[in-house]
């Protein structure tokens, strides 16, 4: 599977700061127990699954080790976004004793949950198998962890939304209570932007959905809506707009929301309460 693509000065300022977080000055206990640090100080570990899913974060964790010391060996016997089962050996590592104990906790919690991350993702993509549409992440992520909680989504299988407030127009309804009506709201930011910005607007009634329809938003959020309402809606747009459906999707139902006809299926949980897969550093 193609990797998805980091940027990897984002990815070295959070790992800097999780190894600042954890180790701080220094790691007291491992300094203590090894003061050395020699080539005859060396030691061999793996990291190791302990349950089936999508891996992901390998890189990410490979950058955490060779940070403490760039002569780290890893051996890689899997890819990220490929899938694993229990007892699966995903990488060998030799290197400096100081520095697999040190580095071990930070690089397991990246790998952890954005495998966590990249097999619920999986989950909901196979849910809709063979239906026109697609499985987008929100905005609900770790705060200063958005772009490695979007890649681990990407290597899952799905897609991103607006990467922040900056890079799409998503008129919601508190906006909506301030300016007055979805209609003032799509006019007045065509008229001030000066571009032609692709317009989101946040519905969860059939009058709102043909209010925006009608002031010609790009896409329309079908949001918290029950199926019939949801089914009702795209007969309404009936393709003169992209349809996104959110909030209160699950693996169970997530299938049926998907036949109603929509594009796109945001999911909120997939960022902001997956499960950590349960990964292992072990010393052979």
């Amino acid at each position: 599977m193609k990797i998805a693509k980091l940027d990897w000065n984002q990815v070295d300022l959070i790992i800097e700061n999780a190894l600042e977080e954890d180790i701080g000055p220094r790691d007291l206990t491992t300094e203590l127990l090894f003061p050395e640090d020699t080539e005859d100080s060396r030691c061999n570990a793996i990291i190791q699954a302990k349950e089936e899913g999508i891996i992901a974060g390998l890189p990410i964790a490979k950058r955490v080790f060779r940070k403490l010391k760039h002569d780290i060996r890893w051996v890689e016997n899997t890819r990220d976004g490929e899938s694993i089962a229990k007892g699966d050996i995903l990488v060998k590592i030799n290197g400096s004793e100081k520095a697999v104990l040190a580095g071990e906790r930070v690089a397991l919690n990246f790998i952890q949950r954005l495998s966590g991350i990249a097999t619920l993702t999986s989950k909901f993509v196979k849910a809709v198998e063979g239906l026109s549409v697609k499985i987008t992440d929100t905005r609900k992520t770790v705060p200063g962890l958005r772009i490695l909680d979007r890649y681990a989504v990407r290597t899952g299988g799905g897609r991103n939304h607006r990467m922040g407030l900056f890079d799409g127009v998503l008129i919601k309804d508190n906006h909506l209570k301030l300016i007055g009506s979805i209609t003032d709201a799509i006019n007045k930011i065509r008229k001030k932007s000066g571009v032609r910005f692709q317009i989101e607007v946040e519905t969860s009634r059939l009058e709102e959905v043909r209010d925006a329809l009608a002031a010609g938003a790009d896409i329309i959020m079908l949001d918290n809506m029950p199926l019939n309402t949801m089914k009702k809606s795209v007969e309404i747009i009936n393709g003169r707009a992209l349809i996104e459906a959110s909030g209160g999707i699950t693996l169970r139902n997530v299938r049926r929301v998907a036949e109603t006809g929509v594009n796109i299926i945001s999911i909120g949980s997939l960022t902001h309460s997956p499960k950590a897969l349960d990964i292992s550093l072990y010393l052979v």
